[in-house]
């Protein structure tokens, strides 16, 4: 018995052994875990990525972590494809919005008549907030507000409203900014409801397509969108006449934090909108928040800032797109993801999306990645070739197609003089070919058709819309012919001199001198250039004219008198490609006469450029 006891103690004391000896263990083992977490911060901060090597089973760590490659070149761009599943792209959602005065410190202590009265250069002029109102945003149906519907039961105001965009808050009609209110629940996970009547474009659902087109692409992210037919109650000045129909509009998804977290983005992440001209130069104005020389409204005029509010990371890549010893391959390696640039690059071209070259556009990065990324905001000027003829809004070819479209911004001209990029790019437009053909353009074209007609040809919509019924069937009959007419010009730009801008006219003593900046051209060919010099943009009778000019500069030896001049200039290769200046002259019919700079000569002969 005794025996026993001794040998049950004894056993005891080996497994206190063997306990201690496990404890130890495993403290080494946390020790490790502790040892190749820092290594795994560290590794992430300069840009590799570490796994741990643990058994799925026992859980046990191998003595070896495993490298794998930087963490900032594996970093994709993907959408969250979850958020399209139950989209019904030809449906119309009913909204009906009350609006009445707020207060002074919201700026919506307006009518709705001022509200709709200005333009955002009015305030820009003025130096004030853009007028609101209150509103209850409810959503309903045909026959009101319906039940479990935003709103719906609702008195008090949920939401403010101002007018949004910037050329097209010009028109007659408006597009609208809805705020909802913090305690508001929100209308699809979305806070602010953008609310678009598209007027500068006929068919008036070349935004959504372009969105819904994106929905399905990998390496781009969309916005989503919603046909929406409005109601508007206004109360802002004492008299109640009830809901008036304000016609159709197109709901887009506001680019802010909700919206990065709600497509699988880093939520506090950066996200810039490309405002008024962007072309990724060191414009003196984009400074960091903290720099006492910081103006946000200098800033704004280039980028908006929708993210996190710290400069830093775009002031380097920016620093570095501008820097001469850094290559276009080098660039886009260090800061962009190839994949997303080809993407939206090639997207944009074959779609027609003329209107990103410098605007209209969101850069995206995660917080702590060092990758910027595009994404779309704005397509409503896409396919727009046909419609622009018949409405006499071009006089002819210019260089706002294929490459050439964006060879005026600095990140893209460098990175399209990378031959293996322009690979990348040709593959990648060959991809979307595949993809985005003719029938699939013209079976949506004619879905949306069908619903935004009767609306655009009724009621307030019908005042506003450029088209005649006739013009509406025909554009829409060769909308879906654009693709490929986009493609050729596409394959065209890359055989042709690129564009350039023309310098300020100077006098001598003979006369005046014309310069300009050299054209590129991707073969190497010998570029010259054809200039001509018109008191009238359409260049009839010619003042002076000279072709086949080798140099960059050509003098006119003659005192010019006083008065308004076109100046045009063209380049060619030897293939006989031509190309024209980026500069041009917008008509008083808004026609762009390309390749044509307007300048004066006043009383004492002194020169200025117009915009001067």
């Amino acid at each position: 018995m005794k025996k026993g006891k001794r040998g049950k103690k004894k056993r005891q004391g080996i497994e206190d052994s063997l306990g201690e000896i496990m404890r130890k263990e495993n403290s080494i083992k946390r020790l490790l875990l502790t040892v190749l977490t820092a290594i795994l911060t560290v590794s992430v901060m300069s840009g590799c990525r570490v796994v741990i090597n643990e058994d799925a089973e026992t859980g046990n760590v191998s003595d070896e972590p495993i490298v794998f490659s930087n963490s900032t070149v594996d970093y994709k761009l993907k959408d969250n494809k979850s958020l399209y599943e139950n989209d019904d792209d030809n449906s119309v959602i009913t909204m009906y919005l009350t609006v009445t005065k707020g207060n002074s410190s919201e700026a919506t202590d307006h009518t709705w008549e001022e509200v709709n009265t200005y333009s955002v250069y009015y305030y820009e002029e003025k130096g004030v907030e853009r007028y609101g109102v209150n509103g209850l945003l409810q959503v309903g149906d045909g026959n009101g507000p319906k039940a479990g519907e935003l709103g719906y039961g609702k008195q008090a105001p949920n939401c403010t409203v101002t007018i949004r965009g910037q050329s097209s808050s010009s028109y007659g009609q408006k597009n609208y900014k809805i705020k909802l209110k913090n305690n508001s629940e929100g209308w699809n996970g979305q806070m602010v409801i953008n609310l678009n009547k598209h007027q500068g474009e006929g068919l008036r659902f070349r935004n959504k397509l372009m969105y819904d087109l994106q929905e399905n692409l990998n390496d781009m992210v969309a916005l989503r969108t919603q046909f929406v037919h409005l109601y508007v109650r206004d109360l802002t000045q004492g008299e109640d006449i009830g809901f008036e129909d304000y016609g159709l509009y197109t709901q887009v998804e506001q680019a802010n934090k909700n919206f990065l977290k709600a497509h699988g983005l880093d939520r506090e992440g950066f996200l810039y909108k490309l405002n008024n001209i962007f072309e990724f130069y060191n414009y003196d104005a984009l400074k960091l928040a903290s720099d006492p020389d910081y103006d946000e409204d200098d800033f704004t005029y280039y980028l908006k800032t929708k993210g996190d509010k710290d400069n830093s990371k775009l002031l380097k890549m920016i620093e570095d797109v501008n820097d001469s010893k850094l290559s276009g391959g080098e660039i886009l390696k260090r800061w962009f993801d190839e994949d997303n640039v080809a993407t939206w690059l090639a997207f944009n071209i074959l779609l027609g999306s003329v209107d990103t070259q410098s605007r209209n556009t969101l850069l995206y990065s995660p917080l702590n990645v060092d990758k910027w990324f595009f994404i779309n905001w704005d397509c409503d000027d896409s396919m727009n070739n046909y419609e622009r003829e018949i409405r006499d809004l071009s006089a002819g070819e210019g260089w706002e197609c294929g490459i050439s479209n964006y060879w005026g911004n600095v990140f893209f001209r460098k990175i399209l003089k990378d031959d293996g990029f322009r690979e990348v790019l040709d593959k990648k437009m060959n991809e979307l070919r595949e993809v985005i053909t003719e029938d699939k353009i013209r079976k949506m074209a004619n879905e949306y058709a069908k619903v935004v007609k009767p609306y655009v040809f009724s009621g307030r919509d019908l005042l506003g819309e450029p088209l005649t019924e006739e013009e509406y069937d025909d554009v829409l009959e060769k909308f879906p012919e654009e693709l490929d007419e986009n493609y050729k010009a596409y394959l065209e730009s890359l055989e042709k001199p690129m564009p350039f801008f023309i310098g300020k006219p100077a006098l001598t003593d003979a006369g005046i001198s014309f310069t300009w900046d050299p054209s590129y051209d991707f073969q190497s060919e010998d570029i010259y250039y054809d200039v001509t010099l018109a008191d009238n943009y359409e260049l009839k009778n010619p003042i002076f004219s000279k072709n086949d000019i080798y140099m960059n500069s050509v003098t006119y030896n003659k005192k010019l008198p006083e008065g308004q001049y076109f100046l045009n200039v063209k380049a060619k290769d030897t293939s006989g490609n031509e190309q024209y200046a980026f500069d041009y002259y917008a008509s008083s019919e808004s026609i762009k006469y390309f390749g044509t700079l307007c300048f004066y000569v006043d009383s004492k002969g002194n020169v200025k450029i117009e915009g001067e």
